[in-house]
């Protein structure tokens, strides 16, 4: 990942390849015959005094807006400036000058930013940073924007040689203070929150066939070794034993057998506990019920939860949170086989509860509900599960905003504070009581399937009916966001994105704190 370092020194006399300024747009066409015109943001004013006052101008000349994630390039003067190249970045409307931009603004321009410098060894960031709050979006975003996956490509591929398009090398972030306690506490954690969001793109990334269950639980193993995680791993042997249903069924078309993990950090002064229950389908081809032909290829995205629950454990330990963590990774690889469950199936539950498979494409629900019932044994103070559930919650959020649904309204509203703390898109969807009938079955306690309408919603109420009614619980359902199929954006690249790791890192803190709603 990309260094990141805190400068004082000014902008225009930084030695570094590139340096990014903030533009924006200062009142809007149409209003009482104003023009809409073009501003610097706070941290620019070095570089536009070696513009002789003109950068905006020269600016809005080249076309540039002010937009939101909108990137203008321009040569440096000739002298003034020790960078080359100036990158101005759209920050949105400003509102009168003096308000500050809100965090989520500056985290996805300095994610811009940081795409667009690509190939570069360094670049200084002049974006306004007012205060930790700022210096912590800046550098986050910056740090998330420079990101690619190269893993799988040759060893003579042109992504590998080609030193244009490596991530950014170097981030300076300037105005920011290194001696100030809060300014490094701020990039410090940033460092760790992109690290592990990284770490959680790259899982999402990998091909199903370099991660299996198997191989995932390996690369929590590892994991928990460097960071002195506490770690179980229920084999496809102790599954059957413990009467894992849910995991086995779903696990049984697949050569590679399914895998329980329970990965924990504790604090010695930990006062609150938070399980956090992560669905880790490795490859999802639909199983009998197949999917159709253009649906499959992003399918190793379905264990995006599961890295995402696998990082915020991690982060939590090299935070050194005061909070006692456990995620739980429900691990399998949904395929179509003689020996995969079939549509009609009853499977019955680690909780006891049974279960007719009516579609073995819901094959999500039915591994999270075990590990669901298997948490809530630890009688934690609270559940959290995080699934790349159902493609409703897509239809009803679109693809940039996850849903939460909760048994407890205060916890479900903590929730959602806690994903707009970190930026990231949530609303929180009811669950209605009247949908549980939807699931009945005539042949056993329940169908993992009701009513196509309501189906994301439907989910939430399986979900609900494996957690122990005393204990809080969130579902987040990362459908949308997980993975991004279209251009990258902001400090959102193409491909895996690491959604909710932020939110639950959020929470965790939260946690600490004993503020769980």
């Amino acid at each position: 990942m990309s260094a990141l370092t805190l400068s004082s020194s000014s902008a225009a006399t930084l030695r570094a390849d590139a340096v990014v300024v903030g533009v924006a747009t200062s009142g809007s066409a149409g209003k009482a015959g104003k023009k809409a015109s073009l501003v610097l943001a706070p941290g620019a004013e070095a570089v536009d005094k070696a513009y002789g006052g003109k950068l905006a101008a020269t600016l809005e000349t080249l076309g540039a807006s002010g937009g939101e994630g909108e990137v203008t390039k321009l040569p440096a003067p000739a002298a003034g400036v020790k960078a080359p190249v100036v990158v101005a970045v759209g920050l949105g409307e400003a509102a009168d000058g003096k308000e500050p931009f809100e965090p989520e603004v500056l985290r996805r321009a300095a994610g811009a930013a940081a795409r667009a410098l690509a190939g570069t060894k360094k670049a200084a960031f002049a974006l306004p940073v007012e205060d930790a709050e700022a210096v912590a979006a800046v550098a986050e975003g910056a740090l998330l924007g420079a990101y690619s996956f190269t893993s799988y490509k040759g060893k003579d591929s042109s992504a590998k040689k080609d030193a244009k398009s490596a991530p950014l090398a170097e981030i300076a972030l300037v105005g920011a203070k290194a001696r100030d306690k809060a300014h490094k506490a701020a990039a410090e954690r940033a460092v760790v929150v992109a690290e592990e969001v990284h770490r959680a793109r790259d899982l999402i990334n990998t091909p199903a066939n370099g991660l299996d269950p198997k191989a995932f639980a390996g690369e929590v193993r590892a994991a928990a070794k460097e960071y002195g995680l506490t770690i179980e791993v229920l084999d496809e042997k102790a599954l059957t034993k413990g009467g894992y249903g849910g995991i086995l069924g779903v696990g049984n078309g697949s050569t590679q057998p399914p895998r329980l993990v329970r990965v924990g950090w504790s604090h010695p002064k930990a006062k609150k506990s938070l399980a956090l229950i992560g669905k880790g389908i490795t490859y999802d081809s639909g199983g009998i019920s197949l999917k159709p032909a253009g649906h499959n290829e992003t399918m190793k995205c379905d264990m995006s939860g599961a890295a995402a629950v696998f990082s915020t454990v991690v982060a939590a330990a090299r935070m050194g949170l005061r909070a006692n963590v456990t995620g739980w990774l429900a691990l399998a690889e949904n395929m179509p086989s003689g020996s995969a469950t079939r549509p009609g199936d009853v499977l019955t539950m680690y909780s006891g509860k049974t279960v007719e498979v009516l579609n073995t494409d819901a094959e999500g629900r039915l591994v999270m509900a075990d590990a669901l019932a298997r948490a809530g044994e630890e009688q934690p103070d609270a559940l959290v599960d995080v699934a790349t559930l159902t493609g409703a919650m897509m239809v009803a959020l679109g693809a940039r905003t996850f849903g939460i649904m909760a048994n407890d309204d205060a916890f479900r509203t903590a929730v959602h504070e806690a994903a707009g703390e970190a930026g990231e898109d949530a609303w929180p969807m009811p669950m209605p009581a009247h949908l549980r009938k939807g699931i009945d079955s005539p042949v056993a306690d329940m169908a993992n399937v009701g009513d196509r309408m309501g189906g994301g919603l439907l989910a939430g109420v399986f979900l609900k009916e494996f957690v122990p009614e005393d204990i809080p619980w969130a579902h987040l359902d990362i459908a949308g966001p997980a993975f991004n199929e279209a251009a990258p954006f902001g400090y959102t690249p193409k491909g895996g994105t690491g959604s909710a790791v932020r939110t639950l890192v959020r929470l965790v803190e939260r946690t600490a704190d004993g503020d769980l709603g």
